[in-house]
């Protein structure tokens, strides 16, 4: 048996690092700026802790880009470097400055430390054909250095007259990537990646608007363009912060957006993890808005990514906002995250902080509670359809709405209908309506009885009533339209039908006449005399089965098969004139009407059909 040493070469990581380890070239902007950002940091921390003996002054990094000589500038006033450092640091890949540094002086801030894999440098040869580093250590004695590197394993180094503390980063652009010497797209990398970062960073001037004292007009005038926002709101203290500075920092992350936010969650933990953020909850319309992009993953406040399948839950991605979190595990380009159980961790705990603020506003301000419900609902019904544990948290304060625009608790509402919505086998029946107006008459029969109605008229109300069945003991919903009132709530007392055995056959013969067979079935039943003549029913079971297809965008054999029942009151006194008509084209033409009306009643008579209605109701009305 032998044993030895793998002996990897940089002539072949440099390939790899080039090529395949950075998926998006603009990431090289972000690694460079967080290693001059590290840079800061750590001098920072020095100069805190005593061990360094300077003056800190101006620490801002500047980024300069140059089409003439087609450079690309980064400039930091940091720790810098020796010759020994950059001989370590530089020349040996994948060996963390920030890892040895913290561990060199324990106790130090390690939250303000970016750096991790030792890799960023690198990706400058993405897109550079030779890139330069020119450095100056913060310890006075040491001489600056400048090395140089056209991308191979070859390097110089050699001293240099740099007589500034820091280090300046020289990219010298290749002919195919020359669109990153325009100006304008590196401000916007930079605010892309940076601008939530701890050391401000300057990109050049920027041109403004002013009226100076004592001048009549307002003039033209240059700043130093900043870029970042330094102390971002999810970094403070909540305690010290208002509606009002929530609210502004809403409209940085989001300044096309034309709503303001409902409400929002400050996350601040630092206990078995550490993470910060903010959430906010947009109005959600009754659709689902998955708009992937909303909610922003940053790393010590170096933008990661908006793509955060894994790290919260895919219902919580109609939120908007910001996570900052150093313990959530990246691949080693950190571009986007790696499984990891820690990661099931801090969604889990993100979900309990979410449900934990909206109980705590139920409970402290049921009224503005209710005010908002409409516009989350959406989310609270998705958030609870997709995670178990999410609907054991939220399921002692959601509210049912009925079509009077009261609100009750799932226990509220038991009480509230437990007398009368009973049927004979002890079942609870929670009737619903969709359409208030297209189910108007539907609604009506049901209150006539004294019975309450929720209003569902969500897209998502299909599939949250499925689950709550399975969730909710002896109890069933039923759409107010899904057969009459005393069907769809048996009682032991039943009408009497007026019509012998013989007379509800002829009847059904004459309305099977006058419909489709294959898209209707006619029954006759004995209901009281004061209610409609006529109604359209639909089963339950096969329009909640074709409204979640809708929704998947999925088809079966379902989708197409489009029935309804018509339901004749043979107790009217209309089925009775019916029966006892002698003209038999009088008796189809009033059988006819009839059958539309029902159609009219539910939107279903379109066209010819239509015309032909109102021409034939025309004729009734001259006679």
């Amino acid at each position: 048996m032998k044993s030895g040493k793998i002996n990897v070469k940089t002539e072949n990581i440099f390939p790899i690092i080039k090529k395949f380890l950075y998926s998006d070239h603009d990431i090289f902007i972000r690694e460079l700026i967080s290693n001059a950002v590290d840079a800061t940091q750590k001098l920072n921390t020095l100069v805190k802790s005593g061990v360094a003996q300077v003056e800190l002054g101006d620490t801002t990094i500047e980024v300069i880009v140059n089409k003439d000589d087609k450079t690309l500038r980064v400039i930091d006033k940091g720790i810098g470097m020796t010759e020994e450092e950059v001989l370590k640091y530089i020349n040996q890949i994948a060996f963390s400055s920030a890892e040895e540094f913290l561990e060199k002086y324990k106790g130090a801030d390690s939250a303000s430390i970016i750096g991790h894999f030792g890799l960023g440098f690198y990706s400058a040869f993405m897109v550079a054909k030779e890139v330069e580093i020119i450095t100056k250590s913060y310890i006075a004695d040491a001489p600056a250095v400048r090395w140089t590197c056209d991308g191979s394993p070859r390097y110089k180094m050699e001293q240099h007259d740099k007589t500034e503390r820091g280090t300046e980063i020289i990219l010298h652009i290749s002919e195919e990537d020359e669109q990153f010497l325009n100006e304008d797209k590196i401000v916007g990398l930079l605010h892309k990646y940076c601008r939530f970062l701890p050391v401000p960073i300057r990109c050049g001037n920027e041109k403004y608007w002013d009226k100076p004292e004592g001048e009549e007009k307002s003039i033209e005038l240059e700043r130093p363009r900043i870029i970042n926002n330094t102390n971002p709101l999810w970094k403070q203290a909540p305690s010290g912060l208002t509606q009002e500075d929530y609210l502004k920092f809403y409209r940085e992350l989001y300044p096309m957006s034309f709503e303001e936010p409902l409400f929002q969650i400050h996350l601040n933990v630092d206990y078995p993890f550490n993470l910060t953020g903010i959430l906010y909850f947009p109005k959600v319309k009754n659709q689902l808005e998955m708009q992937k992009n909303k909610v922003q993953l940053y790393c010590n406040q170096v933008f990661i990514t908006d793509q955060l399948e894994g790290i919260i839950p895919e219902f919580m991605q109609l939120l908007h906002g910001v996570i900052d979190s150093p313990d959530i595990p990246l691949n080693v380009s950190r571009s986007y995250l790696q499984s990891d159980t820690a990661v099931k961790k801090i969604s889990s705990h993100i979900t309990k902080k979410v449900a934990d603020k909206l109980e705590e506003m139920f409970n402290n301000n049921r009224e503005d509670f209710e005010q908002k419900w409409d516009d989350i609902k959406v989310f609270i019904q998705y958030g609870a359809v997709t995670d178990e544990k999410f609907y054991d948290r939220i399921k002692s304060f959601y509210l049912l709405k009925n079509i009077d625009g009261k609100y009750f608790t799932f226990d509220e509402y038991k009480t509230h209908i437990e007398t009368l919505q009973k049927d004979k086998e002890g079942n609870l029946i929670y009737l619903y309506a969709a359409d208030v107006d297209a189910q108007h008459v539907y609604i009506n029969a049901a209150k006539e009885r004294g019975y309450d109605v929720l209003w569902f008229d969500g897209f998502l109300d299909t599939h949250f009533i499925n689950m709550l069945e399975q969730k909710l003991e002896k109890v069933r919903f039923t759409r107010v339209d899904a057969d009459i009132i005393d069907k769809l709530i048996e009682k032991d007392d039943v009408q009497v039908s007026k019509l012998s055995e013989e007379e509800t056959k002829q009847l059904k013969e004459i309305f099977d006449n006058s419909v489709e067979k294959e898209k209707f079935t006619v029954k006759i039943e004995p209901l009281n005399e004061t209610d409609l003549p006529i109604m359209l029913t639909r089963n339950e079971f096969m329009r909640r089965y074709q409204d979640m297809e809708k929704l998947s965008g999925q088809k079966s054999f379902y989708s197409a098969f489009d029935h309804y029942t018509l339901v004749v009151n043979g107790n009217h006194e209309l089925a009775n004139q019916l029966l006892h008509e002698i003209d038999t084209e009088k008796q189809a033409i009033l059988t006819k009407q009839l059958v539309d009306l029902a159609l009219l009643s539910q939107n279903l008579l379109t066209g010819e059909k239509l015309s032909e209605f109102v021409k034939r109701s025309v004729g009734l009305l001259r006679e």
